[in-house]
């Protein structure tokens, strides 16, 4: 069985405003598994090669593969429908598997929307596709892969949800020789992405994040750490990473040893990291910055403590003070995340916020506007309450 796993041509705001390109590392993972499982795969990232619908399809249309999988965001979910699509009308024989967060949320009513779509993956997804692989490969009944909703002639089956994986360290490393890594650039130094932790105990209405990856935070250990980033740097050159955890420094002692690892081993690489506020302190800072961390993304999301409270962020204004005075005088750049339009927000509650963001001593501030994504909290309440205004996810960019 020939797999293929493709990152859809859609447009990026990212992209369209930095001219940063960021590796597909799901598709990377994912592939890692397939082929410790024997089967042939590969990867294709139209985004990172700027490439259009009409050469995706015709690349993959020289690849032949049996197997399709796609990935996609809620606002690029069209554009994986459409290549759903133009896959099927080369060969209808193909079977095409679709997943990430948006689907995970909407799985029935992803196949109700795109009957090019045969299965969609649910939930955190290495050991479903494997275990999906095998029962395509040999004939067996979907019923018994869990984590996947499919078609059975005219019916929708949904199956129980897969567990989670609790030793991340027992997953094969990334296969990053299927990506086209030259592609991945920031100034001009070879840029590659790590995901040292899954999971996240704290409930943010605005967030899925904990509802796809679960509540437990499970980390991979220093030492796999390590590892994948020598082999980012040796082998691929990588010099710009960026450390794509929801938070990073929820085990402060465990950040602390893995600077001290890169330090250790003399990687001379600047990196970025993303730290809730109220688990960041100067020490953790002063360490990372010896490391190479040169920037801390942290979501500070309001000024108003009755916002903060409503969206059940589990911090104050007076921590997020604290933490970029420490990230400051660590040396560290940093990034403050804001997001206004709630439905509690009242103009007090926006002045609130737009004086915090002036106040604090930040480099960089990126406001962005709530959006219910589906899955979360935000998301009942728009329904509950009548408050989405469109249906169309190319319009939930929270611009």
């Amino acid at each position: 069985m020939k797999v293929l796993l493709v990152n859809p041509p859609s447009y990026s705001v990212i992209t369209e405003i930095l001219g940063v390109r960021g590796p597909p590392l799901g598709l990377a993972y994912l592939a890692s598994v397939i082929r410790e499982e024997g089967f042939d795969v590969s990867i294709l990232d139209a985004i990172g090669e700027g490439l259009d619908v009409r050469e995706t399809i015709n690349r993959i249309q020289r690849y032949d593969p049996d197997l399709i999988g796609i990935t996609a965001t809620t606002p690029a979910i069209y554009d994986a429908y459409m290549i759903a699509k133009l896959v099927k009308r080369v060969n209808p024989n193909v079977k095409v598997v679709i997943g990430g967060s948006h689907v995970t949320f909407m799985p029935i009513q992803t196949l109700q929307d795109c009957p090019y779509v045969d299965v969609v993956v649910i939930g955190e997804g290495e050991l479903i596709v494997r275990d999906l692989l095998s029962a395509l490969s040999k004939g067996r009944d979907l019923m018994d892969v869990k984590g996947i909703a499919f078609r059975r002639g005219r019916e929708l089956k949904m199956t129980p949800p897969a567990p989670l994986i609790m030793n991340l360290d027992k997953l094969p490393i990334p296969a990053y020789d299927l990506l086209p890594l030259d592609k991945y650039i920031v100034g001009s130094k070879r840029y590659g992405v790590l995901i040292t932790s899954r999971g996240c105990p704290y409930r943010c209405l605005f967030c899925s994040s904990s509802l796809q990856f679960g509540r437990r935070w499970r980390a991979y250990s220093p030492g796999r750490v390590l590892e994948e980033l020598k082999i980012l740097y040796y082998e691929y050159g990588v010099r710009e990473v960026e450390f794509l955890d929801d938070m990073f420094t929820l085990d402060r002692e465990r950040s602390i040893e893995i600077a001290n690892m890169i330090r250790g081993e003399g990687l001379d690489i600047s990196w970025t990291f993303s730290s809730r506020v109220n688990t960041f302190t100067s020490e953790v800072g002063t360490a990372l910055r010896k490391a190479g961390a040169w920037l801390v993304y942290f979501g500070i999301e309001s000024g108003s403590e009755r916002v903060l409270k409503y969206i059940r962020k589990g911090i104050t204004v007076s921590q997020s003070v604290k933490a970029v005075k420490s990230a400051k005088r660590s040396g560290l750049k940093v990034l403050g995340s804001f997001i206004v339009g709630f439905p509690i927000e009242r103009r007090e509650d926006l002045k609130l916020t737009l004086g915090l963001a002036r106040m604090l001593d930040i480099d960089y501030a990126q406001f962005t506007v709530a959006t219910p994504f589906p899955g979360t909290e935000l998301w009942e309440i728009a329904n509950r309450d009548g408050l989405l205004l469109t249906r169309d996810w190319s319009k939930y960019t929270t611009l």
